[in-house]
């Protein structure tokens, strides 16, 4: 994610990273713990904010918007952390990726819709 932002952060990229304990209890310590850590260990510039949950009745107002626009294979329970979406400047969701997928992959899409942003 971190070569994707420096990429495209020029032509309109922001990446919102939310850190979740809910996944086998991966991030446990505490938010500066974590931002440190995401910081020393893989240069991450992009913006972390608070830890939060994504799936059950305290799931964060954000995320229950992004899972109902955009479900995943498990309809719209987030499965793993990495989960990904991809949202547009008027902040409608337009594509889901799963943990697995390389961010990479994302490239041609983010593309496509940093493309669109010229024409506004």
């Amino acid at each position: 994610l971190q070569a994707l932002y420096q990429k495209y952060n020029g032509a309109g990229l922001r990446i919102a990273a939310f850190p979740c304990n809910q996944f086998g209890g991966q991030e446990p310590k505490s938010e500066s713990e974590i931002k440190k850590f995401a910081t020393e260990r893989y240069g991450v510039t992009f913006d972390m904010y608070s830890k939060i949950n994504v799936n059950g009745k305290d799931a964060h107002p954000l995320w229950v918007y992004l899972k109902s626009k955009q479900g995943g294979t498990f309809g719209s329970f987030i499965k793993w952390n990495f989960t990904k979406f991809l949202v547009d400047r008027t902040g409608n969701p337009v594509k889901r990726f799963g943990p697995k997928e390389d961010p990479d992959s994302m490239e041609k899409d983010i593309v496509a819709l940093l493309n669109q942003l010229k024409d506004l």
